[in-house]
């Protein structure tokens, strides 16, 4: 999926929602305990009552790691769901890889030669021969790491060399010579607040991966004002709020209505910016 179709979607559905699929074994409603695949049956159900409102699913890839092979395969059975049933959406594999370039490769491969997904996030700590592989399939996205919702993010990102430049403004400039808008998007945390201001300053043009709204505390809000762009620019992420609304056998009908909710105001945002 390329930007611009990225973009009619989002004024198509009027939203800009990413649902996260951090499923946890532990965390389902129990009776679906007793399904063949019990991780496959949360998301499918959470699946098809989310998708008209949300343009983008992001599974989280350690929820599926952490339970073996059973766990993989739910994961790719999502994956050829989300294809077949709803071929509209825009499939992130939250991964966070990163590595020297032929382990990098490797990894690229299994996302984009076998999974098929659509886009992967990579971390950029080890420059641009770890991200470089990533980067040789034109019809897919890297999701780079910039400025993270995470406490720890003030460990690192906002460290400033000798010109008083921040290591995540280095990260969103440098990252530019090796891709385009086209082909890149950055993670930025919901909880940045008017931080986003400074990650426009230099990707005007890019879509950002905005975790953090929901369960972590940022405001859906302050993300549309600060954030968006003339293309809207965004991929908002909510999982735990949406997915977890319920815990009964109504969770899907919960997740449906947090979901609703999420991008009726979305799409209040877009009116305000004209964009629909």
């Amino acid at each position: 999926m390329n930007k611009q179709q990225l973009f009619e979607n989002i004024k198509k559905k009027q939203s800009f929602l990413c649902v996260g699929l951090d499923t946890d074994i532990k965390k389902i409603p129990a009776h679906l305990l007793n399904e063949e695949d019990p991780i496959f049956a949360f998301n499918k159900a959470i699946i098809d009552a989310t998708a008209d409102y949300c343009v983008a699913y992001k599974p989280n890839m350690a929820f599926y790691e952490s339970l073996g092979v059973k766990g993989i395969m739910a994961f790719e059975k999502t994956v050829q769901y989300l294809k077949e049933q709803y071929p509209d959406q825009f499939i992130i594999a939250d991964a966070k890889r990163g590595d020297i370039g032929n382990t990098s490769e490797m990894y690229a491969r299994s996302f984009f030669d076998h999974t098929h997904v659509d886009a992967v996030t990579v971390a950029p700590y080890m420059g641009e021969d770890s991200v470089k592989p990533f980067l040789i399939y034109p019809e897919a996205w890297v999701i780079l790491l910039a400025l993270t919702s995470n406490k720890g993010s003030h460990d690192f990102q906002f460290t400033e060399d000798a010109k008083g430049e921040r290591l995540f403004e280095k990260v969103l400039k440098k990252s530019q010579e090796w891709a385009s808008d086209n082909q890149m998007m950055y993670v930025v945390g919901a909880t940045q607040g008017k931080m986003f201001l400074d990650v426009r300053k230099y990707a005007p043009h890019h879509f950002l991966l905005v975790p953090g709204i929901g369960a972590q505390g940022g405001s859906l809000k302050e993300v549309a004002e600060y954030g968006m762009n003339d293309q809207c620019g965004l991929l908002v992420n909510s999982s735990r709020a949406i997915i977890y609304a319920d815990k009964t056998e109504r969770f899907a009908e919960a997740s449906y209505e947090a979901a609703k909710v999420i991008q009726e105001e979305m799409a209040g945002y877009l009116k305000e910016k004209c964009l629909i």
